[in-house]
């Protein structure tokens, strides 16, 4: 039976079979090493001339041959140890070798040490490129979490329920992807880009708690944290749920457990403001979208560092200084930015302008005291209440944001972010939690100029159909907060959630503010509409994306890398050449014609 190289240290002194890749050969001529590689590690065979046949094929074989050896294990010589391995106080004596396949020369590296290969040969060649044994891990890891996912949903009776990957187009955010009908000229399935509706009929149906590992589709453009085309999400759903906190709490703990447990990880809360937002018997704090906005800059703060919005506005309400008669001043006290360069201000200024901003003031708080090109226009008791409010010392930067709340908030949100990954205070060895909460249910569309659904037109607003009914200026509307929830994790959005709407009145309603018929809602969501109308049950859910928690929990910047055969930065499978033109006959056959390409 077939040994792998992690189990022999318990085989000392008997006969065993291994195969794998040869991983690297060496000829000291009276005597032949091989490092054979399987999925687990590395065995040292030791190849003598006593066994010729053996020997003869040891001399003949190059790296990535694939071999089957047998031999006796025995102990390496005390100076001949690996410490680097596992398996390095022991070594194989090979009796008998056997060549299963040969090799050409790999076009990429299918070892960790050396030089990587570059991104786009190790998608082309991603087979060879899972011999590494960091990606090795990475798989057997992937395993892991899901089955740790698994176990927590059947601790806790859920119950795991697979939906049609064929589905209808639905109004999640994103384009979908079609497939044409063969039987049905003219009409068309969509993958679905998250199996919502389905999730919620499951609640119609009288499932009290589900879930799955559910396959989702969207033709999204591609970024470091997110995949193109599709992904994975822990898909769940509740019966007889009114309020978001009761879902919160039922999936809170796996998130907890995936960084205590599964990960080598430690949870933080490194910034204080949260704090007030920290339940009772929670290590995960609820920060109102609107504080999270004012504080952060964005509804997806990295908690692992501080460095918040500092509100001046009113310290400026009064002053002389035209840069900073404006709406809203706000400020980020940098710890040691007072070290930054010229050309280092300028590349964060440049950043801002790139934002929106006009530019970007700033103080430098010296041994020789405060320095700035602005000073001079301020005031002694402005320069005061600044140093007051921000607590910069000596060492710290503040720099400034001036104009219409919301960029203000988007500058110096982004800039936050970037002095983080400037000075290092993102530590990957953390993981800090916040739920996001009371999202607006309406926003308003710059580019269309009316108002628009926030997240999705499922989610049910805070005080029902009496709220929508209530809210006649667009000012009312956009007051107007859903009972969704966003779960954030070091900066990213993993998991969105809501209490669902139930209710075809209210459903009809949400749709008739923005201008929609009955019709129209009865003409997109008929399935939905139709079983609501039978009794459906309050229900409420959430779905954490499984591809982007693996990313953080394994300290992994990009998400290509945890995924077995992705697809580059492009949304281009270069191992598989899709997408790809097909036959005119396929085209046919789903009814389909290719429009001219324009000139």
């Amino acid at each position: 039976m077939r040994k792998l190289a992690t189990e022999l240290k318990d085989f000392l002194k008997q006969t065993v079979m291994v195969e794998g890749w040869v991983n690297s050969r060496r000829d000291h001529g009276g005597l032949i090493f091989i490092d054979l590689r399987d999925h687990t590690g590395i065995i040292q065979l030791v190849v003598t001339p006593e066994t010729a046949e053996a020997f003869k094929l040891a001399e003949s074989i190059r790296d990535e041959f694939v071999l089957r050896a047998t031999g006796t294990i025995r102990e390496r010589a005390p100076e001949l140890i690996n410490p680097n391995i596992p398996t390095g106080k022991i070594e194989l004596v090979v009796e008998n070798l056997e060549l299963l396949n040969k090799s050409i020369t790999p076009p990429v590296n299918t070892h960790d040490d050396g030089e990587k290969s570059s991104e786009e040969l190790r998608l082309k060649y991603r087979y060879l490129d899972l011999r590494r044994p960091s990606m090795q891990n990475l798989l057997k890891r992937r395993s892991e979490y899901y089955r740790f996912i698994r176990n927590y949903m059947y601790e806790h009776d859920f119950t795991e329920i697979s939906t049609p990957i064929l589905a209808n187009s639905s109004p999640e955010g994103a384009r979908d992807f079609l497939v044409p009908s063969r039987l049905h000229p003219g009409k068309f399935y969509a993958l679905p880009q998250a199996p919502q509706q389905f999730k919620q009929l499951l609640m119609v149906g009288g499932v009290d708690k589900y879930f799955q590992i559910a396959p989702c589709f969207r033709d999204e453009d591609p970024r470091a944290d997110r995949l193109y085309g599709d992904f994975y999400q822990l898909d769940m759903e509740m019966s007889f749920v009114e309020d978001g906190e009761t879902v919160r709490q039922a999936i809170e703990p796996l998130f907890i457990n995936l960084v205590t447990d599964f990960s080598n990880q430690k949870l933080v809360l490194n910034s204080e403001p949260a704090q007030k937002y920290l339940p009772e018997n929670s290590l995960i704090p609820r920060l109102p979208y609107k504080f999270a906005m004012d504080t952060y800059g964005t509804d997806k703060p990295d908690l692992r560092y501080g460095m918040e919005l500092i509100e001046l506005t009113d310290v400026f309400k009064n002053t002389d200084f035209k840069v900073f008669k404006q709406p809203c001043v706000k400020a980020l006290c940098v710890k040691g930015a007072a070290s930054l360069t010229r050309r280092g201000i300028d590349n964060f200024t440049e950043e801002a302008r790139k934002l929106g901003a006009g530019g970007l003031a700033y103080i430098l708080y010296t041994d020789e005291g405060a320095k700035s090109p602005i000073l001079k226009f301020m005031s002694e008791a402005e320069i005061a209440k600044v140093q007051e409010f921000t607590k910069a010392e000596t060492g710290d930067a503040v720099f400034f944001g001036a104009d219409e709340r919301t960029k203000v908030n988007k500058v110096l949100g982004q800039l936050r972010i970037s002095f983080a990954d400037h000075f290092k205070l993102k530590n990957p060895d953390e993981v800090a939690y916040c739920w996001v909460v009371d999202f607006p249910f309406y926003e308003w569309d710059d580019k269309a100029k009316k108002l628009d659904f926030g997240h999705n037109p499922f989610s049910m607003p805070k005080g029902g159909l009496e709220t929508l009914e209530n809210a006649k200026t667009d000012e009312d509307k956009l007051n107007i907060m859903a009972d969704q929830y966003d779960m954030v994790m070091n900066g990213y959005e993993v998991c969105s959630g809501a209490v669902r709407n139930y209710n075809p009145d209210v459903m009809y309603k949400a749709f008739n503010i923005l201008g929609y018929s009955n019709e129209y809602v009865e003409a997109r969501f008929k399935g939905m509409l139709n079983a609501f109308k039978f009794g459906a049950p309050p229900h409420a859910g959430c779905a954490p994306g499984l591809d982007r928690i693996f990313m953080v929990l394994e300290g992994v910047d990009n998400i290509r890398d945890i995924v077995a055969f992705p697809k580059n930065g492009s949304g281009v499978d270069l191992m598989m050449d899709s997408p790809s033109t097909i036959d005119p006959e396929q085209l046919e056959e789903s009814h389909l014609a290719l429009l001219p390409e324009e000139d």
